[in-house]
């Protein structure tokens, strides 16, 4: 097989075919497979066939698998999956509890463990059951809404730190002014830099961007807005609508995601490993 890289219509995406990652990646293909990264920030991969073992192999051709935030003992999964991967499913036990994390629903615009030291630079999602209707992933492009941020708001906010907080609610963002000893919580820079690509990125977002640090909550709660308009207009995002044996690998650092919401009763099952980044470095 060739591999073939098509660029999708949106503000970011692109779609890779003549591949099969449940085998070996050579060098020329997983040259061409990180350039298109860069340079389209979500890749999709259709019609794979793969299972864990494989999928966190073509994950570690990109650096050492991220560990998840969630303690063991606290995931729905238990502890009998390797510790990088999280089930995304609403399916149930015999005693009616989940099995995996973040069941059901819509869940707001994020990146990926913004809330750690080290966030993971990149995330790779794979489709086992899809529902009907619904459950789409948005992509939104964050170079492109760090260039269309005006110039005296660009000015005000560079260098600036905001907090990312997660509770792990996919719709409720928690309150940076109430206890947050039992939340994750840390600053990050506003606007930062892709060390793999030089590229800039607006690096907030509205699940886990709680406060711009040293500004009232109504002063930043105006300022937030405005940015996730930005974030969140839909000449800038992508909708990925799923089909079985999709793998979606995408940037945290230059992307954030949301899901749409979808019928309860329906089906979702999929798998997620992600790749350890390093500290988020502050634009100049």
């Amino acid at each position: 097989m060739t591999i073939k890289i098509e660029k999708l219509p949106a503000a970011l995406g692109a779609r890779v075919t003549g591949i099969d990652l449940g085998q070996p990646v050579g060098a020329a293909d997983l040259a061409a497979i990180t350039r298109a990264w860069l340079d389209h920030i979500v890749l999709i991969f259709p019609g794979q066939d793969i299972t864990q073992d494989q999928q966190l192999a073509f994950a570690g051709y990109f650096g050492d698998t991220g560990a998840r935030a969630r303690k063991v003992d606290d995931r729905p999964e238990g502890s009998e999956l390797h510790e990088g991967i999280m089930l995304i499913t609403n399916d149930k036990d015999g005693d009616g509890n989940y099995v995996g994390s973040l069941p059901d629903g819509e869940m707001f615009f994020h990146h990926d463990m913004c809330y750690v030291p080290e966030p993971h630079k990149a995330t790779m999602l794979y489709g086992i059951a899809i529902p009907s209707a619904g459950g789409d992933t948005k992509f939104a492009n964050m170079y492109r809404a760090y260039d269309l941020i005006p110039d005296a708001l660009k000015d005000r906010l560079r260098g600036r730190t905001a907090i990312q907080t997660y509770n792990y609610h996919p719709t409720e963002i928690p309150d940076a002014d109430g206890d947050m000893t039992d939340i994750h919580h840390l600053s990050q820079p506003i606007f930062v830099t892709n060390p793999d690509s030089g590229g800039t990125a607006l690096y907030v977002n509205r699940l886990m961007t709680a406060r711009i640090d040293g500004m009232a909550k109504d002063e930043s709660d105006a300022i937030l807005e405005q940015l996730f308009e930005i974030i969140e207009d839909p000449e800038n995002v992508l909708q990925h609508k799923w089909t079985p044996g999709d793998i979606v690998m995408w940037d945290n650092r230059c992307s954030c995601h949301a899901r749409t919401d979808f019928a309860p009763g329906e089906r979702r099952y999929m798998r997620r490993c992600t790749v350890q980044g390093g500290p988020m470095v502050a634009a100049a």
